[in-house]
C-alpha cells in the first residue's frame, strides 16, 4: 500500500491561519473606538508602550519572528483575554515557552520603564467611592477517587 502525503496550501487556507489573530498591520485599519475595543488601550498609549520597548528589547542575533508591535499584542490579548499562554502561543505561531517568555519580558520592560505602574496610593476625597470585591482564590486540594485495580 503507497500512502502520498501532499501539502497544499490553498490562499483559502492561508487566509485562515493569518486571521487566527490580528495583526498589528489588521489593527491599523480599525478606527480609535475599536483599536481600544480591542487592546484595552488607546494609540498614544499603545504607542508610547511600542517606543519603549523598541529602547530596551535586544535586537542582537537571528532577526525574531514577531515584530515588537505584535509582541505587545501577544501581551496585551493574554492579559485582556484571560486565555492560556498555549492559546495564545498558537494564535501567533510560536511555541508556548517562547510566548511565556516575550510576556516576561514586555512586562519586565514596561515596568522599568517607569511609565506604566499603578498608582500607589488609593486616591481619596469627596465623590469617590470605593466597591471594594475580595476574591479568595486559595487552591484546595481535591480528594479523587482511588483507582481500584481490576482483575482479568
Amino acid at each position: 500500500m503507497i500512502i502520498i502525503l501532499v501539502y497544499i496550501c490553498t490562499a483559502d487556507f492561508l487566509a485562515f491561519v493569518h486571521n487566527l489573530c490580528m495583526k498589528y498591520i489588521d489593527l491599523k485599519k480599525l478606527s480609535k473606538t475599536q483599536f481600544k475595543r480591542y487592546t484595552g488601550i488607546s494609540h498614544s498609549t499603545f504607542y508610547l508602550m511600542v517606543e519603549q520597548l523598541k529602547k530596551h528589547l535586544a535586537t542582537q542575533g537571528r532577526p525574531p519572528k514577531l515584530s515588537v508591535e505584535d509582541k505587545l499584542l501577544l501581551c496585551l490579548s493574554y492579559w485582556r483575554e484571560y486565555r492560556t499562554l498555549f492559546h495564545v502561543a498558537m494564535s501567533y505561531g510560536i511555541s508556548e515557552p517562547t510566548a511565556s517568555r516575550l510576556v516576561r519580558q514586555v512586562e519586565d520592560t514596561l515596568i522599568q520603564s517607569g511609565l506604566f505602574n499603578l498608582p500607589k496610593d488609593i486616591p481619596e476625597g469627596e465623590g469617590i467611592d470605593w466597591n471594594i470585591v475580595m476574591v479568595d482564590a486559595t487552591e484546595i486540594a481535591i480528594q479523587s477517587p482511588k483507582k481500584t485495580e481490576e482483575k482479568l
